[in-house]
């Protein structure tokens, strides 16, 4: 597409949205929040955790939006809200992106997940990236920020970054670290989930030096939110607050 054909698709993007926007509030006639709202949660982050409650407290507070989560780890969400195709997301990275604006909202720190095999003491302090020289690791692939902050943590430390696989599937990821196929380095919230549903007891330590990812609420520079995007995103913004209570 030349740069005008996206200019135009911009805001086509933009003009339908709008259009139904005013169609929900015709309907709603003032009685309520009402309309469609598109978010965009990125995988393999504290986001990912948050889909179902956003969906029900949207659900609760405001029965009359329409709520579209995507959950993409092939799609640039910065990209989509450009072009229209999103109102919002929560993403790694604080910018600066031009067309869209940053709000910082968290801090995430990375936790190594192991099985016992792997001869990883049980202990409350940090374990040092140079004791995991080769040890297989599964990660998500190269392009992706939790993979590229653990690439750089590694290449810091001089220590050598083993990847056994490359898996994009939170559930997939903790049937084989379940299983010993290989250890993973996940932020918290992502961590904590594979030992949760793990089916048998892994070891979950932070490293050291700390790994850490900013957490993001992206939204566009030039098109300002509905007044349905605005709540949702009270809410999204309520929820990632609640993710900063203390690891225990």
């Amino acid at each position: 597409m030349t740069d005008a054909g996206h200019a135009v698709y911009r805001h086509a993007q933009i003009i339908l949205r709008q259009m139904d926007q005013a169609q929900a509030d015709a309907s709603a006639a003032g009685n309520s929040l009402a309309g469609r709202v598109s978010v965009g949660l990125v995988p393999f982050s504290s986001a990912a955790t948050l889909s179902v409650d956003l969906l029900a407290e949207t659900r609760k507070r405001h029965p009359g939006i329409l709520l579209h989560l995507t959950e993409s780890v092939g799609q640039t969400y910065s990209q989509m809200i450009m072009t229209g195709r999103l109102e919002m997301a929560l993403i790694h990275g604080s910018g600066p992106i031009k067309g869209v604006r940053f709000e910082p909202l968290l801090s995430e720190e990375f936790f190594l997940v192991a099985h016992p095999d792997f001869a990883i003491e049980v202990d409350d302090k940090p374990v040092s990236i140079t004791a995991l020289d080769n040890l297989p690791l599964l990660m998500p692939p190269a392009y992706n920020f939790v993979r590229r902050a653990v690439d750089t943590a590694f290449t810091r430390t001089r220590t050598n970054l083993k990847v056994v696989g490359e898996v994009e599937i939170v559930r997939t990821l903790t049937r084989a670290v379940s299983i010993g196929l290989g250890a993973t380095i996940m932020p918290r919230a992502i961590a904590d989930r594979i030992t949760t549903e793990s089916s048998k007891p892994l070891i979950c330590r932070m490293v050291s030096p700390r790994i850490e990812e900013t957490l993001s609420l992206c939204v566009s520079d030039h098109t300002p939110l509905s007044e349905p995007a605005a709540a949702v995103k009270d809410i999204l913004i309520e929820l990632t607050a609640r993710l900063k209570a203390p690891r225990g």
